[in-house]
């Protein structure tokens, strides 16, 4: 088949096209970031995203069957926003629908809410309610947290035991999470590029952690020691704010703590991923978290290959 990803040359976008070439189909890529390297050897074309000219989006899209769609903002910045990525998606979709694609994969979230005053939520459930509205087929995935090689949020923990003196969790980090392999993840998208109607499946890893459990593991699968202390989470905030400042990023927001602690990234569903964070953490203990990850480094340098940890 005939398939379009976005970000092919990022992060989850990239599992996902390494399995469908292996599958044997053809794959282009939209992408904010088209001079990226290319990891698959010139075999995916790249397309810029256009979302500013809707008719040049289409004619890329042309002679596609499928699109998978992993774009999205984690945070609102002055250079892209959640409002703004909406407005994109839905661009998109039109596009893709106007091109003659049939069916859309679209990665979303855990628990998006579309009365809920947090922007990534409520942004990923008005994305849903768009590509429900459009008219032709789709699937949407739900996936909680990613890990794998070029994951920030794994790492970054990783990288904050092996670093700091003490390592700090919001509140009493009971709020749950179940982190999914991102390849885990990429095999279902390339499975319901394949399937028949309309679906919503909740994407979760097989493994139900606390967020103070997560960082316990991690930290025992790195033969770590640090202490892992429960802090009001303003003064968590505080603390990672002043941090970014020194590794020049986000390292996290007031909206990604609420998030968490309202246990968004938590679903009483079967898992669907196969892969342990827990035994992939132990598999990698001598690499994750040596160097850390910066978002803003990603959004901003748009040639660089992402950092495999």
């Amino acid at each position: 088949m005939n398939i379009a990803v976005t970000g092919a040359f990022g992060y989850s976008g990239k599992y996902i096209t390494r399995r469908l070439l292996a599958a044997g189909h053809q794959v282009i890529t939209l992408t904010n970031s088209p001079e990226r390297n290319n990891p698959f050897e010139g075999r995916v074309r790249a397309f810029p995203f256009h979302f500013d000219e809707p008719r040049s989006l289409e004619k890329s899209l042309q002679g596609t069957e499928v699109l998978i769609n992993t774009y999205w903002v984690r945070f609102d910045h002055q250079h892209f926003t959640h409002a703004q990525a909406v407005i994109n998606s839905q661009i998109l979709f039109q596009a893709a629908k106007t091109a003659g694609v049939h069916r859309i994969v679209h990665v979303s979230i855990t628990n998006p809410d579309i009365r809920s005053d947090l922007p990534y939520f409520r942004g990923k459930a008005e994305v849903e309610l768009a590509l429900q509205e459009l008219g032709i087929s789709y699937c949407i995935l739900r996936p909680t947290v990613l890990f794998g090689k070029e994951d920030i949020l794994i790492n970054n923990i990783a990288w904050s035991l092996r670093h700091l003196p003490a390592v700090g969790v919001f509140g009493d980090g009971s709020y749950r999470l179940q982190p999914i392999y991102v390849d885990d993840l990429a095999a279902a998208a390339c499975t319901h590029v394949l399937a028949a109607g309309n679906a919503t499946v909740n994407a979760t890893g097989p493994e139900t952690l606390t967020y103070r459990q997560l960082m316990e593991t991690v930290r025992a699968e790195l033969r770590l020691r640090r202490p892992i202390l429960g802090v009001p989470p303003e003064l968590g905030l505080i603390s990672c704010r002043l941090l970014g400042l020194l590794v020049h990023d986000v390292i996290i927001t007031r909206e990604e703590i609420r998030g968490l602690m309202e246990n968004r990234l938590y679903v009483d569903a079967p898992p669907l991923g196969t892969t342990s964070l827990t035994e992939w953490v132990g598999r990698h203990r001598e690499t994750l978290g040596r160097h850390y990850t910066s978002e803003m480094a990603r959004r901003i340098d748009r040639v660089s290959a992402y950092r495999s940890n």
